[in-house]
């Protein structure tokens, strides 16, 4: 080891060790960037503002519907209201009784299918009146959400600056840790560790690969601790390059 702790360039898998080391924590704050709480919050938030939009888009169309039906019963009760007051007024000038009898009969029926739709009318102002003021309250969560949301994001923005900054500290670490690894045994490295679950080289305690916990072979054990320092072995296991 040198000076400061850290592996000499003589001994490469002391080396590699290390830059495991910083794969694995630069592998966890990668982890715990992604399931931030402050990530899961604003991914709330933005839950609710979709159901909520939905729910105002349906509102919205309920209400417009319905306006549009008190629009069409309006214009049918003004008709109902202006022939009503024709047939009225030619009553007033005078008729027979023939015409009288046939326009007071009218008069009646008009009458009644006007009270018909000044009920519906009733009926549509009545589902209305709900339907606007759930637009209205749905209308000012959504604004109070979006404030809501602003904040999540500056929250997790800042949270995520803080784990960057550590990783951007870590990573320069382990690339002057990786600038000594021997170009081949760096890239075997690399392979094995996108292949093995982020852990391509394990130290070999008591006999066991801490890559896959297992205990080697008596005889794989014997020849390791004949072999010359710095030699490069594999756990006959799992794959990964072991460490003495």
């Amino acid at each position: 080891m040198g000076e400061t702790g850290t592996p000499a360039q003589n001994d490469p898998l002391g080396l590699l060790l290390a830059v495991q080391e910083k794969d694995l924590f630069l592998d966890q704050l990668a982890y715990r960037r992604q399931e931030l709480p402050e990530r899961a919050h604003l991914a709330e938030i933005d839950d609710s503002v979709a159901a909520l939009r939905q729910r105002a888009g349906e509102l919205g169309a309920r209400q417009d519907l319905l306006a549009k039906r008190q629009t069409e019963i309006e214009g049918h009760i003004e008709s109902y209201s202006k022939r009503i007051e024709a047939i009225e007024a030619r009553l007033r000038q005078g008729s027979d009784y023939r015409d009288a009898q046939a326009m007071s009969g009218e008069l009646d029926s008009l009458a009644r299918h006007k009270r018909g739709l000044e009920d519906d009318e009733l009926d549509v102002m009545e589902a209305l009146e709900p339907a606007e003021k759930e637009l209205s309250e749905a209308e000012a969560e959504l604004v109070r959400l979006a404030a809501a949301r602003t904040e999540a994001a500056e929250a997790l923005s800042a949270a995520e600056r803080e784990i960057d900054k550590e990783a951007g500290a870590i990573a320069r670490q382990r690339a002057q840790l990786a600038a000594g690894l021997p170009a081949e045994l760096a890239s075997t490295y690399e392979r094995l560790r996108e292949r093995l679950g982020g852990v391509g080289a394990a130290k070999l305690i008591d006999g066991h690969c801490s890559g896959c916990h297992l205990a080697l072979p008596t005889s794989e054990r014997d020849r390791l601790s004949r072999a010359p320092t710095g030699t490069v072995a594999y756990c006959d296991q799992c794959g990964r390059i072991l460490v003495p």
